[in-house]
């Protein structure tokens, strides 16, 4: 394989097989396209959809007929650039909307009937592995343990992992994991996304660190933490954001946020000071906009609950994950879906 992502072949070279990968999930439909390269992959196409397709999910049960109808224009929008990349093969998993969904059945029809993407639900354990690959290239090698995290939609997947494993070329092993019934859309839904108090920051906040103290206890991670031996890594729009703000950009630039590192100092400074703003003043802010305004104060809470309970200081930070994972497993030969 050459660094172009070309094979050769008694002299000619091939174009190497093309990959995509869909992570669909409770609030953002995401599309990566890309081809294996001698260091990993080179993506040639993207896509990034706000969608809410949990939305009212957590009252009902169900998908809402205006949130299907624009998650399937998204997804359109998705088929239609993995045809013209001429895409060989694909994954499309859909994550806890579609896990707890009562019309997830009926919905997957209509994606496929009017898109012909064959989406499938993924476990939150097979998320939180997915998730994990597409992270690993960011840890540290002097920290024996890495916990990893993605504050999604409709819920949050914690991972605590042996980096030992990693760098020393055996794999992963997670020591274990947890998805939390917490994400951005359930409890903004829950606790409103206005202008929120501190009394009711702190509740949502404590409700995030209850649920975490088993998870922690289980896996002895106060320890690890003591000991200076924990690195935390966050994949997730809530950090991301709050990353950019951090870094006063003008308007966001993964290049600038993915690998970054965030205090938590400027964690706590930031989400106090979103709190209390108005969703339209959050708005105007570049690296949040109108589509997450109402959302990334719910994002703060569980973040702050997290660097409570595990005060190492700061954090990684990756824009890359679940989509990233999925490539990464798929070139590795995993499991694979036709192209549409």
């Amino acid at each position: 394989m050459t660094a172009d992502g070309q094979s050769r072949r008694h002299g000619k070279r091939w174009p190497a097989p093309v990959y995509a990968a869909i992570d669909l999930g409770t609030n953002n439909c995401r599309l990566l396209v890309a081809r294996p390269t001698d260091d990993g992959f080179r993506v040639i196409d993207a896509y990034s959809r706000i969608v809410r397709l949990g939305e009212g999910l957590a009252e009902t049960g169900r998908l809402g007929e205006a949130a299907m109808d624009r998650t399937i224009k998204a997804l359109g929008v998705c088929a239609a650039k993995m045809r013209r990349r001429r895409v060989d093969r694909a994954r499309l998993v859909a994550t806890d909307a579609c896990r707890r969904a009562a019309n997830r059945s009926g919905f997957f029809k209509r994606v496929e009937a009017e898109t012909g993407l064959w989406l499938e639900a993924i476990s939150s354990e097979e998320e939180a592995r997915l998730g994990l690959l597409g992270c690993a290239p960011l840890f540290a090698a002097d920290k024996r343990r890495a916990l990893v995290f993605d504050i999604g939609g409709g819920s949050t997947e914690v991972t605590i992992v042996d980096t030992d494993a990693v760098h020393g070329g055996n794999g992963m092993r997670a020591a274990g994991w947890i998805s939390l019934p917490f994400g951005v859309v359930g409890l903004s839904e829950r606790y409103g996304g206005g202008p929120m108090t501190r009394e009711n920051y702190g509740a949502m906040v404590r409700d995030v660190d209850r649920a975490l103290a088993p998870f922690c206890a289980r896996n002895d991670i106060g320890a690890s933490v003591r000991r200076c031996e924990l690195q935390m890594l966050g994949a997730s729009g809530t950090v991301t954001t709050l990353t950019g703000i951090d870094l006063n950009l003008p308007r966001y630039d993964r290049g600038a946020v993915d690998g970054a590192f965030l205090d938590f100092g400027a964690i706590h400074a930031i989400s106090d000071r979103l709190r209390q703003m108005e969703c339209a003043e959050r708005a105007a802010e570049p690296c949040i906009g109108a589509e997450r305004a109402d959302l990334v104060v719910a994002g703060c809470a569980i973040l702050e609950a997290m660097c409570r309970r595990w005060p190492v200081g700061r954090l990684r930070v990756a824009d890359r994950g679940l989509r990233e994972g999925i490539l990464i497993d798929l070139m590795a030969g995993g499991k694979t879906h036709a192209a549409p």
